[in-house]
């Protein structure tokens, strides 16, 4: 029996992929896990719903190892194995990569999370065209979207965000994100329930990002006013671009 938030994230889910047209029939979808609750949540969900979805579509799930020491890889590997095993579903791949000590070397020191979310970005452009994948589904959630949002404002002068769905080379490939209609403490009470194990993120910047800054600013702000977190995604879908300033750039 489903449980209200079930419920819940399954409507926001298919609310978000219905109304960004992410998934089709015959459509083969490379899924990059990263270990966390949002990635590991968004499996759950796509595989509940490709078993009664009235369009068929294939599931390809991907782990870029950023190359830290003490690595879960192995560990999440085991895990979606057993999970899902006797489901048709392929096996989680995992890619081990030196992207995160290369991003964190002296020469990347001023932004390393920026260059190694590219690279390992890159990287999955390029394993969905090797399996023949022509969407990537990403976890973010409306949380991260207004995080990004905020992110650009303040740190690259710019009003920009993260689109549920994004089409790249002249559209033959999409990166979707169905999970970007449900909140965080959803999917964390989600994972709660279903005691999805949590795997540590071992990058030595994860304390310490500007997202996590902005994070700390906005949960203060909701806390004051409810409707805040509402507002400010609903104004990302309504511009009122005759208010904003024509500057050019220096």
């Amino acid at each position: 029996m489903k449980s209200g938030l079930e419920k819940r994230l399954r409507h926001r889910f298919g609310k978000a992929v219905h109304d960004w047209g992410m998934i089709k029939d015959k459509d083969r979808i490379l899924v990059g896990i990263s270990g966390g609750r949002d990635s590991l949540t968004l499996l759950q969900i796509l595989f509940i719903q490709e078993k009664i979805a009235p369009v068929k579509f294939d599931i390809v799930p991907v782990h870029i190892d950023p190359g830290f020491e003490g690595s879960f890889a192995k560990d999440l590997e085991k895990y979606v194995l057993e999970k899902y095993k006797g489901q048709h579903f392929k096996p989680l791949q995992v890619e081990y990569t030196d992207y995160g000590p290369r991003a964190h070397s002296k020469a990347e020191r001023e932004n390393p999370c920026f260059l190694c979310a590219r690279m390992r970005r890159t990287r999955l452009f390029e394993i969905a065209e090797e399996q023949g994948c022509k969407k990537i589904a990403l976890g973010h959630n409306k949380d991260d979207i207004i995080e990004t949002l905020f992110i650009n404002m303040f740190y690259a002068g710019k009003i920009a965000a993260m689109k549920p769905r994004q089409s790249f080379f002249s559209g033959a490939i999409d990166i979707i994100r169905p999970l970007s209609y449900v909140e965080k403490k959803d999917i964390i009470l989600f994972s709660n329930m279903q005691k999805t194990p949590v795997f540590v993120n071992n990058c030595p910047s994860a304390n310490s990002t500007k997202r996590s800054e902005i994070r700390s600013m906005l949960e203060s702000l909701y806390i004051t006013n409810k409707n805040i977190k509402g507002n400010i995604f609903r104004a990302m879908g309504n511009i009122a671009s005759d208010y904003l300033l024509e500057i050019e750039n220096d």
